[in-house]
Parts: C-alpha cells; structure tokens; sequence
C-alpha cells in the first residue's frame, strides 16, 4: 500500500520527507510533493517527518481527499524526482493547515 501526500502539502512543500525515502519515490512540483505509488515500498519512514501531515498510507487518506491517491499518480509521471531537503517555500507556515488548497496546485 503505498503512500499519498495530501492537500496540507499544497504551498507549503517541505521536504522533509525526501530525505528519508530509501527508494526516492518523491517528485517536486511548483508548490506540491507527491509520491510515485509504483516506487514506494511503504517503509512509512516519510510519514513521521512531513511537518505538515500531509501523508497518509493510502487506506488511511482522509475523508475527501481521495482524490489526491490518483494525482500523486499522474504528476509523480511528470514532475522529477527529488531527493535532497530544500526549504519550505517562504509563506509555508500561512498555509500549512487550511483547507480548500487543490485550486492553489501549480502543475
């Protein structure tokens, strides 16, 4: 069961999480993270460092949001991989827990 990240990821983007990841399973957009679900080995390593909590295992992704399982799929084909820790972006902690971010998503 791989795992997802989560609209609380949206303009916030920390990176955390990328440097625990033993398979390199994440890739970097604009303003958003998402994991390939053909590369993650589920070793929940990423789960505990994302300050956002942003990832869920991809049975436990919370209500309405489901339909980021799909989106981490399609732009983890498009975005490269990213496997070193950068900053958050500047304005991250303004974000970080409001709702409602999917049409903040840059592609």
């Amino acid at each position: 069961m791989p795992f997802v990240v989560t609209e609380n990821c949206i303009r916030c983007k920390y990176t955390d999480c990328v440097e625990v990841c033993p398979v390199d399973c994440f890739h970097e957009g604009p303003n958003f993270l998402v994991i390939d679900p053909d590369e993650c080995i589920d070793c929940t390593l990423c789960e505990p460092e994302c300050p956002a909590k942003a990832i869920y295992p991809e049975d436990d992704v919370p209500a309405g949001q489901e339909n980021y399982i799909a989106l981490n799929a399609e732009l983890a084909k498009a975005w490269p991989v990213i496997t070193t820790r950068s900053e958050p972006l500047p304005d991250a902690a303004e974000w970080d827990g409001k709702t409602g971010k999917l049409d903040q998503l840059q592609r």
